[in-house]
C-alpha cells in the first residue's frame, strides 16, 4: 500500500468551497479508481484553514492512475483557486501497518 499525504493552507473565506471540491475529489477517486482505498481529510484544530489529507492507494500505479484521472484535472484548478501559493506539501510512503 502506498500513502499520500498532502498538507496545505487555503485561503481565508473559502473554506466551504474548497471542502466541497475535495469531497467531488474523493467520491470521483473511489468511483473511478479501483486502487484508491482511503481518503481521509483532517482540519487542524487551532487554524481551519490549514489541511491534512492522507489517502491510501494499492501501489505507486494506482497514484499514478490518480494523477492521471480526469477529475484530478479538476481538482488541481480548484486548488489553484483555494489554495495559499507555495503551502501545498505531498509526501509519497509506503505504508507498514494499519491499526484501529
Amino acid at each position: 500500500m502506498i500513502a499520500l499525504t498532502v498538507s496545505l493552507q487555503v485561503v481565508p473565506g473559502s473554506r466551504d468551497e474548497f471542502l466541497a471540491a475535495i469531497e467531488e475529489n474523493a467520491e470521483r477517486s473511489f468511483h473511478d479508481e479501483p486502487g484508491c482505498r482511503s481518503f481521509d481529510v483532517v482540519c487542524d484544530l487551532d487554524d481551519d484553514h490549514h489541511f491534512v489529507f492522507h489517502e491510501i492507494y494499492d501501489d505507486e500505479a494506482a497514484v499514478a492512475a490518480h494523477r492521471s484521472a480526469r477529475h484530478y484535472a479538476v481538482w488541481r484548478a480548484a486548488a489553484a483557486k483555494y489554495v495559499v501559493p507555495g503551502s501545498q506539501v505531498n509526501t509519497l510512503s509506503h505504508r507498514l501497518f494499519h491499526h484501529s
